[in-house]
Parts: C-alpha cells; sequence; structure tokens
C-alpha cells in the first residue's frame, strides 16, 4: 500500500494496521460482540485526557469534527441563558455560525487571530453578562497554529458559574490534557485527528452531571441531542442510530495503538516533527504567521512569499504526486499555507517532504530564500 504524508490538519496519515483494521466480517451492529467495541472506545477515550469514568464519559457521534461544535452549543444551554464565544480563529467563528442557525443568545467576544485572549476582557464580559451559562472556545486554532490558554478561561468561567466548552478537535490526543486540571468540562475530536484512526466518527467527552442536567433543556435537534446519545447508550451500551461499523473496528485499533506508544511517547513525537517543520521554512526563509511562544507545536501557517512566481497550487500539486500533501491558510486576505504535525509521520517524513518541497520552489522558480 502507498503511503502519503499527509501534511494537512486532518485526516492524519494512518497506520496500515488501522487501515485494515477495517476489514471484518459484516456485522450487526446491535450485537452484543459490537457493544463491548462501543465501550471499549467509551473508556478509552475519557482515558486519554485522565478522566474520572464516574465523574466523564464519552458521547459517539457520526460525523466531522461540526457536528461536535453543533451538538455541544445547542444542548447544553439552558432556556433564557447565553454563550459566551471566545473568538479568535476560523474554528471558533465556525461556532457563532452554529449560534446563528440556531437562533442561539450568544457574544461573539471577537479577538486578534495572532495572539491569545485578552482574559482581562473576557471576565469583563462575564462580570456585564451574569446570563452566561456556557463559556465556549477552541484550545487549538488549526487555522494558524495558536495554542489559547484554556485553563485560565476555564477558571473565569466557573467563577461566575458557566460550564466551560473547548473544541479539542485538533489538539485532543496529540498535546497531553487533564481535563479536571484544564478547567474543562466538555471536549471533543473526531477519530481522524489525534488517535490517528478514519473520518466519520466524533466525539464528545464531557461530565455526566452536566450531560443529565441537560435533559431538561430546550430541545433543537433530534440527531444532535447529547442527552439523547447518551442515555441510548447509557442503556444500551449503543448509539442511537446505525454507527459507522468499520470505521469503529479501526478507532479501536487506533486507540490500542495510542496507548502502546504512550501519551508522553506521542507528544515527543509530534514535537520533533513540528520542530523539523519550523526548521525547514525558517531555512528557506518563509515567515511563520504565530510567534514562537503561543504556537501549539501542532500547525505552522507560513505566510506566501512576495515573489510573483509563487503559486501555491502548482507546488501543492508538485509535492502531492509525490505523496505529500500541504494545505491552504484559514486567515481571510492573508495568503498563507500549513504544514501539521499530525498523523503518524516523524522526522525523517520531514527531511523526506523538503527534499520535495525545495524541487517545487525551483521548478516554479521561487527565489530561495524567500522574500518578503
Amino acid at each position: 500500500m502507498n503511503r502519503n504524508i499527509l501534511l494537512n490538519p486532518g485526516p492524519a496519515t494512518t497506520t496500515d494496521t488501522v487501515k485494515m483494521a477495517q476489514v471484518v466480517p459484516d456485522i450487526c451492529p446491535r450485537e452484543k460482540e459490537f457493544v463491548k467495541i462501543m465501550r471499549e472506545l467509551e473508556e478509552g477515550l475519557v482515558r486519554i485526557v485522565h478522566g474520572d469514568p464516574k465523574v466523564y464519559t464519552a458521547v459517539l457521534f457520526c460525523g466531522s469534527g461540526t457536528i461536535n461544535i453543533d451538538i455541544c452549543l445547542n444542548s447544553l444551554l439552558p432556556d433564557g441563558k447565553k454563550i459566551l464565544i471566545v473568538n479568535n480563529g476560523a474554528y471558533s467563528s465556525r461556532a457563532v455560525e452554529v449560534c446563528e442557525y440556531y437562533g442561539l443568545d450568544h457574544i461573539n467576544l471577537r479577538m486578534p487571530l495572532d495572539r491569545q485572549p485578552d482574559l482581562r476582557a473576557v471576565e469583563e464580559t462575564l462580570e456585564k453578562n451574569p446570563d452566561v451559562a456556557l463559556v465556549y472556545t477552541t484550545h487549538h486554532e488549526t487555522g494558524t497554529g495558536l495554542l489559547n490558554p484554556i485553563r485560565e478561561i476555564g477558571t473565569l468561567a466557573h467563577r461566575y458559574g458557566a460550564l466551560f466548552v473547548v473544541d479539542t478537535t485538533s489538539s485532543y490526543a496529540m498535546r497531553p490534557i487533564d481535563i479536571e486540571e484544564e478547567q474543562v468540562d466538555f471536549c471533543m475530536a473526531s477519530a481522524q485527528k489525534g488517535i490517528m484512526a478514519m473520518t466519520g466518527l466524533s466525539f464528545i467527552v464531557g461530565r455526566r452531571d452536566a450531560i443529565e442536567a441537560s435533559a431538561r433543556y430546550p430541545r433543537r435537534s433530534y440527531y444532535c441531542n447529547l442527552y439523547l446519545q447518551y442515555d441510548y447508550f447509557k442503556q444500551h451500551g449503543e448509539m442511537h442510530f446505525t454507527p459507522p461499523v468499520q470505521v469503529i473496528y479501526a478507532a479501536r485499533q487506533a486507540l490500542r495503538e495510542y496507548f502502546e506508544e504512550g501519551e508522553q511517547a506521542k507528544w515527543e513525537r509530534h514535537q520533533r516533527v513540528f520542530s523539523a517543520i519550523r526548521e525547514g521554512l525558517t531555512e528557506l526563509g518563509f515567515q511563520i504567521f504565530i510567534p514562537e511562544e503561543i504556537q501549539s507545536g501542532l500547525v505552522a501557517a507560513a505566510l506566501y512569499p512576495e515573489d510573483e512566481n509563487w503559486n501555491f497550487e502548482k507546488i501543492h500539486d508538485y509535492c502531492y504526486e509525490r505523496g505529500f500533501t500541504i494545505y491552504p491558510g484559514k486567515v481571510e486576505k492573508k495568503g498563507m499555507f500549513r504544514l501539521c504535525a499530525l498523523g503518524a509521520i516523524d522526522g525523517d517524513d520531514i527531511a523526506a517532504f523538503f527534499k520535495v518541497f525545495k524541487e517545487a520552489l525551483r521548478e516554479c522558480g521561487v527565489a530561495v530564500p524567500v522574500k518578503y
């Protein structure tokens, strides 16, 4: 099987063993054998963030990471209350869009895209709006590589009596997270990201008591309701509706490989990959959008150089044809591309990539070091 190196922010490069885990005899997902697999997943997903299984659970859904945003926002807001979104990137902006589509009362606290949130502004907003019941932000803004200070934001949310919900889609199972120490009530991710499995399965890890309390909240969606899915799984050990069966087999294998590698060893590998990415870009003269001290250590967003021969599509295609995928940026009116340290890759893969990338720059006539 050809091995492609995906330097996009997900899906991630997978191991052959995860791919092949999907090739299984057909099975009805209501069988006891499959229920055992679902239980193993639920327990492992809570364990990754060091949650107490008596306090936290994992609720699984079919869909991409955006389904988690939808579910948490529409399910966890009590009637007559408000959501505060600490917004400094494309993915916290997506949460704003979800609120707008549902007509949920919310505050869009916009912050600059290239720096961490102003915590004083967060606290002032909470002081002025005692009806805020849910504070929401993104841990790692994948569009830029910015890391947000979730522990500090979570502390403020709890000080003012609000739940704290964090989009950890591109940090979960990569950067070590202790859900209680970080003051997080709910976090979320998808199988194709940190656990390095396949697309189609997403999950929310959160407090059982808060989910059970949400049974009394307005029901704004049928399929995307957190309590309904949680309660059905609690009673039957199954997803309410048909799960992505083969994808779940792959996720089980990916979880087993996660624990075999170990949290710290996996994080160190991602750091090796990111260091190699950053060094390779710096050597070629590229500017990275986010300052080093607030980078996630997982995504480098490099600004397009001021060179008439620069053509992202041509460079992308040259790399793609040779087994490497790069990805455009997510900041409006800022030309940039991203290289990501996700997936089953290591430093050798990055060395091989930069050999091809340099060839692509030469082929397109882009001056090196690049100019701004």
